[in-house]
């Protein structure tokens, strides 16, 4: 018989028959550990409120997608090749030993006792033990390369707040039970000689080398073998029971997570019922399962800290720790017997232990039963700060940074909700809200001059849809119909539509605010009379599709308009609307921005250009609500090389495109930050792109980002490094170089 034919080796080598029905007995009760904690999980998430969003349908498909994602490591990957190169040696090393544990193990206890035979040996053992050492080596330098990160640099984004003594003893757990298993075949190879040519376990073989030059004896490495066997045995039994009690419980919360991710999470927030008794965020019985779940499934790998321009510029706003505070706080007052915070709670808004968890002196201890006495979110003493919520720009970038998919922004703006209801906004945002309800718009402007842009455009008609039928019924926006600077965009975008023949009109006095930002910061009832008065209008309308102006126009008209349920809202008396259907559910009315449109137009030629017309150097700034939201970056950037100019990227584009600090109402508010978020991507514009101080124009595509951008400009002292112009306006330029 052949080396390779007679192969193998004895499991329990040392271990007698006690040591054998001990192993199992603990094995047993490990795994009787973990699986009482996986239920114990489950089972607090479905204490959770229901979802609005059917979030388990299409199964199969859902865990295919998540199982892709998962093995493939892509999430990982994007914007930290080290980090997901990292994940991926972790990830497949410790799948494939937890395979080829159970293969070993259905040998021992399947297939040996119904066979009398193993298939534990030959070539399989000799091709096992291969991959048992490639993938275990591939495991522990993935490992290492974690412990790099972590410990190289301890200001990074992966220490914070919620940093504890839990992620140390996952890191070195995982390590030690990575070396731990090499150094146990090490002492197995150097203590039976049988073993002396079994080169397959190349790492295992390497370690018996040094351990021999070391002085270790076959006797010697026999002796203690046992001790290494059982101190591997009860740490990886510990760490299975461990799993469900801690963060090692990511590895199962984020893959649930990602099942059941919502694609337009953010993009479409869920609607609130018409039931008067509704709260939003008052207590925990206000969070559905899933925004539960997100918590469990954060790494706390801060990514979306990284990605959040609200904490980059000094805002008090760090998304890791809302997320995780929120988390911190449901395990100190729920009896939930997995909670791992019960000695206290480190929160946004200063409840920092157990016994400060109450705001009446109460011991940690009374809510550990459930009392329930801090607000969610409140000015001071909440679990969450509301200047937090408040500093939020609800521009995705956290959600678009995160590798499991926590939803960020549905959370955030519950919370803003519940400030809404309670009056605790800051006072610009009622001001905005008082001007939006009694004048439609955001300027407070008579609704009468909506339309008085128009008196400007130079021969060119332009049309009212509530009139005459158009091909594109054109949505402006408050920003292109009340603000002096971005008048130039609506008309030189007006000029565009009319260069290229196009059919179009406008609604004039009957147009409002859009809404998108109104209910981003919490002001739901005043969205669903907006929405309301403008699918009526609509309805009134004869046209074949809408154009929107302002990229937050464009989304939720395009997004959230559908969802609207306004037949629960038909009989409230404070609804100026009188429709219960649902406005273009199957999405038979198609909703572009603009420049989806004229990019269209430029294709057939309509506009006239050869794309040599400008030779500006100019960059491009990814408005959130176009790219992050909506998926759109082509369009834009098809646009600006139609007319000539040299476009340069600047190095956080599309995807990651630097929010202009618009978003979220952050367009009417005052926050105390350390540089504008409008002034640090200027500063990335002419300072971080290849093109340097060459770049000439500052494109955007957004009223709200031209605002901002000017704004911008002004305080941070740009106004003689560059000039800030809409597509549009290069467009026309491009035209009349043209002619």
């Amino acid at each position: 018989m052949s080396i390779a034919q007679a192969a193998t080796r004895e499991t329990f080598w040392t271990i007698g028959p006690v040591g054998k029905a001990t192993f199992y007995w603990l094995a047993a009760v490990a795994i009787g550990v973990f699986l009482y904690g996986v239920y114990a999980r489950f089972a607090a998430y479905a204490r959770g409120g229901a979802d609005p969003r059917d979030r388990l349908s299409n199964l199969p498909t859902r865990t295919l997608a998540a199982t892709k994602a998962v093995l493939t490591n892509e999430h990982q990957f994007d914007r930290d090749p080290y980090a997901g190169l990292m994940h991926a040696f972790v990830l497949w090393g410790f799948l494939v030993l937890l395979v080829a544990t159970t293969v070993l193990g259905f040998d021992i206890d399947v297939y040996r006792p119904i066979t009398g035979a193993s298939f534990w040996v030959g070539d399989f053992y000799l091709a096992y033990q291969f991959a048992v050492d490639a993938f275990g080596l591939l495991f522990v330098v993935g490992v290492g390369m974690a412990a790099v990160r972590r410990y190289r640099a301890r200001d990074g984004r992966l220490w914070g707040k919620h940093t504890s003594l839990e992620d140390d003893a996952f890191l070195w757990a995982l390590f030690a039970l990575g070396v731990g298993g090499f150094l146990l075949e090490a002492l197995g190879i150097v203590g039976q000689p049988a073993r002396a040519s079994e080169t397959v376990s190349f790492v295992g073989m390497a370690m018996a080398i040094g351990l021999e030059s070391a002085g270790l004896t076959a006797a010697g490495a026999e002796a203690l073998y046992g001790v290494v066997w059982w101190s591997h045995a009860l740490l990886a039994f510990a760490f299975v029971a461990w799993i469900p009690y801690a963060k090692p419980f990511h590895m199962i919360a984020s893959f649930a997570n990602l099942v059941a991710r919502d694609e337009k999470a953010g993009a479409r927030l869920p609607n609130v019922p018409a039931d008067l008794d509704h709260t939003n965020a008052e207590s925990l019985a206000d969070f559905t399962w899933k925004e539960l779940l997100d918590g469990d499934a954060c790494t706390k790998c801060g990514r979306c800290t990284d990605a959040c321009p609200a904490d980059t510029v000094g805002r008090n706003l760090d998304p890791r720790d809302v997320i995780l505070d929120l988390k911190a706080y449901r395990e100190s007052v729920t009896d939930d017997p997995v909670a791992g915070n019960r000695g206290g709670v480190a929160t946004d808004g200063g409840v920092a232990d157990s016994a400060a968890v109450t705001d009446d002196g109460v011991d940690g201890s009374a809510v550990g039963d459930g009392d329930e006495t801090v607000p969610i979110v409140a000015d001071e003493g909440g679990v969450i700060a509301a200047e937090s919520m408040e500093s939020c720009m609800s521009c995705l970038a956290c959600m678009d940074a995160c590798p499991v998919d926590i939803e960020h922004l549905t959370s955030f703006t519950k919370m803003n909700r519940q400030l809404v209801d309670e009056g605790a906004v800051d006072a610009n945002l009622q001001g905005v809200f008082q001007d939006v309800m009694s004048t439609g718009n955001t300027f407070g402007e008579s609704q009468a001059a909506r339309g008085d842009w128009v008196d400007d455009v130079a021969d060119v008609e332009v049309a009212d849809a509530r009139e005459t039928a158009v091909e594109y019924l054109w949505y402006v926006g408050d920003y292109p119909s009340f603000d002096d600077r971005n008048k130039q965009v609506a008309r030189a975008l007006a000029r565009l539509f009319d260069e290229a023949d196009v059919s179009f009109g406008i609604l004039f006095d009957d147009e409002r605010n859009d809404g998108n930002d109104v209910r981003r910061v919490g002001e739901e009832f005043l969205y669903l009379e907006l929405a309301g008065h403008h699918v009526e209008t609509f309805a009134d309308c004869e046209f074949d599709s809408i154009v929107c102006t302002d990229p937050h126009s464009y989304n939720t008209i395009k997004n959230e308009y559908p969802e609207v349920d306004f037949a629960e809202f038909a009989d409230d008396p404070m609804m100026p609307f009188d429709r219960e259907e649902p406005w273009n559910p199957e999405g038979e009315i198609d909703v572009f921005h603009w420049t989806q449109v004229v990019e269209d137009l430029v294709a057939d030629g309509r506009l006239g250009l050869s794309g040599d017309e400008l030779e500006y150097t100019v960059t491009y700034h990814d408005p959130c609500h176009l790219g992050r939201y909506n998926d759109e970056y082509e369009a834009p950037r098809e646009l600006l090389r139609a007319t000539g100019v040299d476009l340069h990227e600047m190095p956080r584009s599309r995807e990651d495109s630097f929010c202009c600090g618009g978003g979220g109402g952050g367009l009417w508010t005052e926050h105390d930050e350390e540089i504008k978020p409008s002034e640090e991507r200027l500063r990335e514009a002419v300072e971080d792109t290849d093109a340097g101080s060459d770049v000439e124009k500052f494109v955007v595509a957004c009223p709200m980002c031209t605002t901002m951008f000017e704004d911008g400009r002004k305080t941070g002292g740009f106004e003689d490094d560059v000039e800030i112009v809409d597509v549009a306006e290069l467009l026309i330029e491009a035209i009349e170089a043209e002619r």
